[in-house]
């Protein structure tokens, strides 16, 4: 585990770091409150930090409080190295945010027991935050295909809206329907029928753009979110997408399977706030025609939406 230690001591810096490597630290001195906020701020900072109170520039409390005021995720155990034993001290810097507090000269024996202690609450902390992320994950998106979920991807649109109407810029939706996929999962089983909205999902995924978005709208349909994109630039990426699901066939065990969908675009130019349901309902009218015109196709609304 990499651990920060800030002293401005020379014999101390050398103490520690003699310690903490023989305990198996990767160790990061600094010797000043500066060099310390830097190395706490970089983008993947150590988990654990022992900092001395008192050091030219930043002293040890002011970096606890930055620290715990920034709430940056990992958490840092922080340990206060001080002089002082007075007990408004202790009260002083653990209300600034340190998790425990030695005073110099210290035990070697109690710093490592301490140390310990910190390492256990880091790993406890970690554990949390990935049992947060995957119930997160599992409110978000639809465990078959691994995209947004239905009420996640609306999300999505009802935000895209209110960007496009505050910086007037297009905002297009795409609705990706699976064509005869009944007759997949009667034909091939619905083992089958999951391998191939998977794999769908995949190819969606690879085929729009990097701050697009793509949710399981339901069964065997899709909502395709796509910033930016007015009528035309909509009816391109729907092409790109339906050759993407059209190109190859889809295996599925010792099946290999043909698999096609139709697609409906409808856009709002951002000029004039427009409501999601409309959107939708445009662009369902649209994928109803692109299924009347023979399917393994795109349509796009007759007019896109300026009102709302």
């Amino acid at each position: 585990m990499r651990i920060l230690a800030a002293e401005d001591s020379p014999v101390f810096q050398f103490m520690l770091h003699s310690m903490l490597l023989k305990w198996g630290y990767q160790v990061a001195m600094v010797s000043d409150g500066n060099q310390a906020w830097a190395a706490l701020q970089a983008e993947d900072p150590p988990s654990l930090a022992i900092l001395d109170w008192m050091m030219p520039g930043l002293d040890g409390v002011e970096l606890c409080r930055r620290l715990r005021a920034a709430n940056r995720e990992p958490y840092i155990y922080v340990l206060l190295l001080t002089a002082r034993t007075e007990s408004r001290d202790l009260v002083e810097g653990i209300e600034a945010g340190a998790d425990d507090y030695l005073t110099k000269p210290f035990n070697a024996a109690e710093l490592r027991a301490r140390l310990r202690a910190g390492r256990r609450i880091v790993d406890l902390q970690r554990e949390l935050v990935v049992a947060r992320e995957a119930l997160r994950q599992q409110a978000t998106h639809d465990g078959l295909t691994g995209l947004l979920n239905r009420s996640a991807i609306l999300e999505v649109l009802q935000n895209e809206l209110a960007r496009s109407a505050r910086s007037n810029l297009p905002l297009s939706i795409l609705m990706v329907d699976l064509d005869h996929f009944k007759q997949i999962n009667d034909t091939y089983g619905h083992l089958a029928g999951d391998t191939v909205l998977g794999d769908a999902a995949r190819r969606m995924r690879g085929s729009i753009r990097r701050y697009d978005s793509v949710g399981r709208y339901g069964g065997e349909e899709f909502l395709a979110v796509l910033p930016g994109c007015d009528g035309a630039a909509a009816a391109v990426q729907a092409e790109r997408l339906r050759l993407a699901l059209a190109s190859a066939l889809f295996s599925a065990g010792r099946h290999h399977i043909t698999a096609t969908c139709s697609i409906g675009s409808a856009s709002c130019s951002g000029a004039v706030p427009c409501d999601a349901d409309d959107l939708i309902r445009y662009a369902d009218s649209a994928l109803y025609a692109a299924k009347e015109h023979g399917r393994n196709r795109t349509e796009s609304a007759y007019a896109e939406l300026t009102t709302s």
